[in-house]
């Protein structure tokens, strides 16, 4: 019988360079107790859902974990079937600083950007 090998499957979201980079930055300034960061979607917003990256201090089976250089990135399981092909970057300019997201799931947005549905 010929030997089954499984691939790797692919990580739900694509982390941009910057946005690892900002991963690292925040895991060298994290609590003692961080492991790692997560990237969640809470029922928030005008649109229903939003975009939430908090330090997270216990691993959760039912986690996606992505390992990038500078630190364990989670996502929330019950978020990542509205996040599954999504970019994530970071952007910095002189008048904001933050997280961005390119999601095909999302239908819809709210004008402010804050929340999406799907």
């Amino acid at each position: 019988m010929p030997e089954v090998k499984a691939r790797q499957r692919p990580a739900a979201v694509i982390l941009t360079p910057s946005a690892e980079a900002r991963i690292a930055k925040l895991m060298a300034q994290a609590p003692a107790d961080a492991i790692g960061v997560k990237l969640s979607t809470p029922r928030r917003g005008c649109s229903g859902l939003a975009y939430s990256v908090d330090y997270v201090t216990e691993a959760n089976g039912f986690d996606e974990r992505i390992e990038t250089p500078g630190g364990l990135f989670f996502i929330d399981g019950a978020s990542v079937l509205y996040l599954i092909g999504s970019t994530m970057d970071w952007v910095e300019d002189d008048f904001t600083a933050g997280f961005t997201f390119q999601n095909p799931n999302a239908k819809g947005s709210c004008g402010c950007g804050e929340s999406f549905t799907v």
